[in-house]
């Protein structure tokens, strides 16, 4: 079969459409012409099977009542085994309407309001929001940076789980916005850590499937049986295939009592229906989408040697580098800027509007968070914008 050919250098205009990433309500009302790098979903179009799954859906003209087809989950359990190595009981599937919703309900379905919920900032901002929205409690377990590269504090987080009232921990799975993804031995002694103190691990594992060369995904849930049965993984095609806006997502319970509070509170909340669209959307993606995903993480790559390779000459930007996610984390502190004028800095003279480091919790300060799955020549000149703007405030300053 030949290999299909897929232009990810394709300029498409995402203001034809209400694209948040693009809205005045993340840009402002004066960022229209910046460089839009900040909401973390791609530049790119769909896979072709994906937007022939939906054109034939919506040929159909009928969009009544459904259930979910009964492809779908075969199709999932699929890509979960052959392209990550984790065979999953179907029974442990459950269907949630997006990521942030299965974390929102573990959360009251599994501690009380008042007991603490584990996160390790620099780390995806909604779940900070998560825990202060529903009355729980937040608990930090920092990431250190050393020499470079983020790793886990696991005396903090032994000190953190030993506390009565710390129930739960969400681990971001990769991660965002550090980029790391976590080794089995990693997540083997964080899963340790919350077994031995009745700790229980939500996990956001929507980058999953977006790595670099030499690295590897490893599910959570399948390190142990016992950190399987202590945890809750949120998974979606969502950040994998940019069908952020038309799929839904699965929570893997393996646990029999917290999956029967997870299908009773679906049920409570009638958040148990199904989308056409996104059901049809989902299962092409998981039968079809594997070679646009191979083509669209070789170019995501191929970005970030282009911003390496630009930035080798500006001391004062550090690229943390990344093993997963197409979002960079970078080091802008040697500007030495406050973290408001870092972000006039970027977007008026370099024109840059991404996610302001200090979003992702306090040890963000300084830092910023790019995203780079765009065509390859958008950020080549966006990073051109940066780096005449690093040359002029090198003359400028003293």
């Amino acid at each position: 079969m030949v290999e299909e050919p897929f232009d990810f250098d394709e300029v498409i205009n995402r203001r034809a459409v209400p694209a948040l990433k693009v809205h005045p309500m993340v840009l402002g009302a004066d960022g229209m012409d910046l460089f839009a790098a900040g909401v973390a979903d791609m530049d790119f179009r769909a896979p072709r099977p994906v937007l022939e799954a939906i054109t034939a859906r919506a040929a159909h003209g009928v969009f009544g009542y459904e259930t979910v087809p009964d492809e779908l989950l075969p199709a999932l359990l699929g890509w979960l085994r052959h392209r990550h190595d984790w065979a999953v009981d179907p029974d442990h599937i459950l269907r949630a309407p997006n990521v942030l919703n299965a974390l929102a309900m573990a959360a009251n379905l599994f501690t009380e309001p008042g007991d603490g919920i584990i996160i390790q900032p620099p780390v995806f901002f909604d779940f900070e929001d998560i825990i202060a929205e529903n009355d729980r409690r937040l608990v930090v377990n920092p990431l250190v940076l050393s020499n470079g590269r983020y790793e886990m504090d696991f005396a903090c987080l032994e000190a953190s789980a030993a506390k009565p009232d710390v129930k739960m921990m969400f681990l971001c799975n990769p991660h965002n916005p550090v980029g790391r993804v976590w080794t089995k031995a990693e997540l083997a002694r964080l899963g340790a850590i919350c077994r031995k103190h009745g700790v229980v691990v939500v996990s956001d594992e929507i980058h999953g499937d977006i790595t670099f060369s030499g690295h590897r995904y490893t599910p959570f849930a399948s390190v142990f049986e016992a950190d399987a049965l202590n945890s809750l993984t949120c998974l979606s095609p969502a950040k994998s295939f940019n069908i952020a806006a038309c799929c839904s997502a699965f929570t893997v319970v393996p646990d029999a009592a917290r999956r029967a509070a997870f299908k009773a509170e679906n049920s409570r909340l009638t958040v148990n229906k199904n989308n056409a669209f996104a059901s049809a959307a989902m299962q092409a993606a998981y039968l079809e989408g594997g070679p646009w995903l191979d083509a669209v993480n070789a170019y995501i790559e191929g970005n970030l040697a282009l911003v390496r390779d630009r930035l080798a000459d500006s001391p004062e930007v550090t690229l943390i580098e990344p093993e997963g996610t197409f979002l960079l984390w970078l080091d802008f502190n040697g500007l030495g800027f406050d973290p408001v004028h870092l972000t006039d800095f970027l977007r008026s003279k370099a024109g840059w509007a991404i996610t302001r480091g200090l979003a992702f919790g306090p040890s963000g300060a300084g830092f910023g968070r790019l995203n780079i799955a765009c065509p390859r020549a958008h950020l080549d000149r966006a990073m051109d914008s940066l780096i005449t703007a690093l040359k002029t405030h090198r003359k400028t300053t003293p």
